[in-house]
C-alpha cells in the first residue's frame, strides 16, 4: 500500500512520447500525489503532410486538466519551476537534458525512469540496444538524477527475460508498463526513507549513441543473425533498408529462423522453399515484409508475385 502523507506531495512530471504515458497515468491515479505541472516538448509537424501534432504526454495531461508547459529549452523555465514549488520532479523520456539549477529545486530532487539496467546502456537508444546485442535480459531503472548522462544513484530496478524474438515495439510497450508498475511505490519508499540510493559502478557502464536515419542501412556482409536482430531493433525507427540501383528497399520484417547456407553471392535474392530470401555474409534471411521506395508495405509473397524477375538480383 502506498504511503499517504498528511499533505499531498507536489510533483512535476517531464516526458514527451508514448513511452511516458503509463508512468504519467500511474502518477495521476495516485491520490496522494498532486501533479502541479507537466513539461513536455513543443508541438511539431509530423508525417508527409507535416501536420502540427501535440506530443502524447500533452494530450493525456490536457484530458486531466493539468497545467502544461512546452519550452523550447527547459533551462529557460527555472523560475517557473521554482514558483511551482515541487517536492519532487519525475522524468520519463522527456527529450532534454535537465540542468543542475533545476535538479536542485525540489526537496527530494529529480527521479528518472530509464529503460535499461543501468549502468548498462546509458543514453537515448536504450530500448534498441539489448535487442541489437542479443542480450538475455533487460529492464528498467528508477534513479536519482545528477548532472551526468544517466549516472545518478539507483533507487530500484526491475528485470525481464528476453527470448530473442522481441520487436522494438513490443519491448517499448512492456518496459513502459514495467516502469509505471513500480514508479509510485518507489517514490513513496524513497520519500519515506525506506530505500537508500545505490551508486552506479562506473566501471561497468556502457554508452549508446543517438540513432540516425543512416544507421538503418543494412550491411549484408554481416552474419544473418546480426542483421535479424538489427531489423527487430530498428523498426520502426530508424528503419532498416538495402539498396537496389540506388533506390531504397525497406526490410520491415524477417523470419526469426536463420537459413544455414553459403551457396549464394552476398546480397543475392533467391527462393528458399518458395519463400523470398537474401544471402548474407554468413547464412541467409527469409524476408516477410518489405517496402519499395515510394510504395506501401507488402508481404513478401505478394511482392514476389509481381516481381518474379527479381530472383537472382544482387542487393547492396
Amino acid at each position: 500500500m502506498p504511503i499517504v502523507p498528511n499533505k499531498k506531495i507536489r510533483l512535476i512530471f517531464m516526458g514527451t512520447p508514448d513511452f511516458s504515458l503509463p508512468g504519467l497515468q500511474a502518477l495521476i491515479n495516485a491520490p496522494h500525489l498532486d501533479i502541479v505541472g507537466v513539461f513536455t516538448q513543443p508541438d511539431k509537424p509530423v508525417g508527409r503532410k507535416q501536420i502540427i501534432m501535440a506530443p502524447p504526454v500533452k494530450v493525456l495531461a490536457t484530458e486531466h486538466n493539468i497545467a502544461i508547459f512546452q519550452p523550447q529549452k527547459i533551462k529557460t523555465t527555472t523560475d517557473v519551476i521554482k514558483n511551482l514549488t515541487p517536492n519532487i520532479i519525475v522524468v520519463i523520456a522527456y527529450g532534454q537534458i535537465i540542468p543542475p539549477e533545476i535538479l536542485a529545486i525540489p526537496k527530494f530532487g529529480c527521479v528518472n525512469v530509464h529503460a535499461s539496467l543501468l549502468p548498462r546502456y546509458r543514453g537515448a537508444a536504450c530500448l534498441n540496444a539489448p535487442i541489437l546485442n542479443g542480450d538475455k535480459e533487460t529492464g528498467v531503472t528508477i534513479m536519482q538524477m545528477d548532472a551526468g548522462l544517466d549516472t545518478g544513484p539507483i533507487l530500484r530496478q526491475s528485470k525481464i527475460e528476453l527470448k530473442g524474438q522481441e520487436t522494438l515495439e513490443e519491448l517499448h510497450d512492456e518496459l513502459s508498463l514495467l516502469g509505471a508498475s513500480i514508479l509510485v511505490t518507489t517514490l513513496d519508499d524513497f520519500i519515506a526513507k525506506k530505500i537508500t540510493a545505490q551508486s552506479q559502478d562506473d566501471s561497468l557502464a556502457t554508452y549508446i549513441k543517438t540513432l540516425k536515419k543512416t544507421d538503418g542501412k543494412i550491411d549484408l556482409n554481416k552474419p544473418a543473425q546480426e542483421i535479424e536482430r538489427m531489423i527487430r531493433a530498428y523498426n520502426p525507427w530508424p528503419g532498416t533498408h538495402v539498396l537496389k540501383d540506388n533506390k531504397t528497399i525497406k526490410i520491415i520484417a524477417v523470419a526469426n529462423e536463420i537459413i544455414k547456407t553459403q551457396k549464394n553471392k552476398i546480397g543475392k535474392i533467391f527462393l528458399h522453399n518458395g519463400q523470398l530470401a537474401i544471402q548474407c555474409g554468413q547464412d541467409a534471411l527469409l524476408i516477410l515484409k518489405l517496402q519499395l521506395e515510394g510504395g506501401k508495405i507488402m508481404k513478401a509473397e505478394d511482392w514476389l508475385r509481381g516481381n518474379k524477375d527479381a530472383i537472382g538480383l544482387i542487393l547492396q
